[in-house]
């Protein structure tokens, strides 16, 4: 494991070193959105059936309940205690609501079990509302469960791969009402940053009135610019937001180190500096070893066979090599001074929270 994690760390700095260390120009859309383009969330309460026995038991209650109001809705009345059902499943239905859709689009929902069903292959989901916070209904969703992996038992044997009790249904929700917005109403536009930053945001005002020739942007906030609309394009607002979406910008980016001790991840950020510090770094092996040997006498000694267990303790501590880092300005450089400790993944992580305690790393330190 920590070869791996040794390897791909090396081919990471391989990539920086092949390639020059600059932030590129991305995209306007690949860094932002347009205030107000959004998705909802939607909710519902649905019913699974045609499961082969696999469907929940008499533990939960909702499910007889649930398919004894169906029933009676169809003409058929039955009381829910006297209902058996091994081949349904209450389940939680979601799915999101795209920005301007339009009622007759489909979309693809998700189903959760709440009961103690084994499985929902196989199954169908029956008609369900989808409502939204404000508890409308938005789409309906109906149709066949596709659940991606399987659970089999027999004879207390059980085998399963990937979770059998979460499913889809591709395509499985109709929008039955769109939400009502209206874009461009308010006669500007707000531009919103994914990732909020002071630098980020004023790069993107000046780059929109450079592009317009004039002033008509303006930063409010580290994460928000406001585009006034004027009477030449208030004609055409789609086509001036698809223009906006192509304009390159220099996003500036944090210094910022984020390590995963779990796994031995380290991501360095390129505007992570060291200011001058000396590093010293070893390692501490202890090795026990433990043998056991038969203690026999001679034929004619009197005496017993005995059972001697031998222990040989050895501590051993690697050279521990005091190096100087200077300070830096540059990945590269930081990286190649750490690693000429001869360090791994998890002694870096090690020494960059050590790093950061001496005040040394200019930089934030995410450990997660």
């Amino acid at each position: 494991m920590k070869n791996i994690l040794t390897f791909a760390l090396a081919l990471l700095l391989a990539a920086f070193f092949l390639f020059p260390s600059s932030a590129g120009a991305a995209r306007l859309k690949d860094i932002a959105e347009v205030e107000g383009v959004r998705g909802n969330e939607l909710i519902g309460y649905g019913l699974v059936v045609g499961l082969n026995g696999t469907g929940d038991k008499r533990g939960s209650v909702f499910t007889p309940q649930s398919m004894s109001n169906l029933l009676e809705r169809l003409g058929i009345r039955v009381d829910a205690k006297e209902l058996n059902l091994a081949n349904v499943a209450g389940v939680v239905v979601t799915a999101t609501l795209p920005p301007f859709s339009r009622p007759g689009t489909h979309i693809d929902v998700s189903l959760s079990s709440i009961g103690d069903a084994k499985t929902l292959q196989g199954g169908v989901l029956l008609m369900t509302p989808l409502k939204g916070a404000d508890g409308q209904v938005y789409a309906v969703a109906q149709g066949p469960v596709s659940v991606g992996g399987f659970s089999i038992s027999e004879g207390g044997d059980e085998t399963q791969k990937n979770h059998p009790t979460v499913a889809r249904v591709p395509m499985g929700a109709v929008i039955e009402r769109a939400i009502p917005f209206d874009l461009f109403a308010a006669g500007q536009i707000r531009i919103v940053l994914r990732e909020p930053d002071f630098t980020t945001v004023t790069r993107v005002q000046s780059a929109i009135n450079k592009f317009f020739g004039d002033t008509r942007a303006r930063a409010v906030d580290s994460a928000s610019i406001i585009l006034q609309l004027d009477h030449a394009l208030d004609s055409s607002p789609v086509e001036l937001v698809a223009q906006l979406e192509e304009i390159d910008v220099e996003p500036d980016t944090p210094a910022k180190v984020v390590v995963n001790e779990r796994t031995g991840t380290i991501i360095i950020g390129e505007n992570v500096q060291v200011s001058t510090v000396a590093l010293a770094h070893g390692n501490l092996n202890i090795s026990i070893r433990s043998e056991t040997q038969v203690s026999q006498p001679n034929a004619l000694a009197e005496g017993r066979t005995a059972v001697v267990e031998n222990r040989d303790i050895s501590v051993s501590e690697e050279a521990g090599q005091l190096t100087l880092v200077n300070k830096t300005v540059n990945l590269g450089d930081v990286v190649r001074a750490l690693n000429s400790l001869g360090s791994t993944p998890r002694d870096l992580i090690a020494i960059f929270q050590a790093l950061k305690k001496a005040g040394a790393l200019q930089a934030d330190l995410v450990v997660m």
